[in-house]
């Protein structure tokens, strides 16, 4: 495998994970800003809580624009929470909520194996299974702390 085989697989399991979350409800069914970014914030607030906007979006690579609506739309389903930053009041720092709110629980009590079928083109319980397995393995392997020592 090279490097763009590697990146093209990536893009494809962010797709087939998109698919797989549960649709938060909104107008038209759907909440401005996109399920990554939310997804990305979080991920980033779990490794570096009491962090102001700015610092997410320095780490993430995101645009302050969009941390700040994944910021907003997190705050709003109960996953974080906010308090004035004590060294410049005009700041607010961001934690992942004490206990995870119902729309997290939602999204991870979910599995995949629908939206991986459908990606697959079959519906071979075994199939499934098997590529679950493998994905299991490089997530074990390949977690998001993983992404801190490509930076170092």
């Amino acid at each position: 495998m090279n490097g763009v085989d590697l990146f093209l697989l990536g893009r494809t399991l962010m797709k087939i994970g998109e698919e797989a979350l549960p649709q938060p409800v909104g107008e038209h069914g759907r909440r401005p800003g996109g399920t990554r970014s939310v997804l990305v914030v979080l991920s980033d607030l779990t490794e570096h809580p009491d962090s102001a906007v700015g610092e997410i979006a320095a780490r993430t690579g995101l645009p302050q624009s969009q941390v700040s609506t994944a910021v907003a739309r997190l705050k709003e389903a109960g996953s974080v929470t906010t308090t004035p930053d004590p060294a410049d009041r005009r700041r607010l720092l961001v934690r992942p909520a004490a206990e995870p709110s119902p729309r997290v629980a939602e999204v991870r009590s979910g599995t995949v194996d629908a939206a991986l079928a459908a990606a697959l083109g079959t519906d071979d319980p075994a199939r499934v299974e098997e590529v679950t397995a493998a994905l299991e393995t490089l997530a074990r392997h390949l977690t998001p702390a993983t992404l801190s020592r490509l930076r170092a």
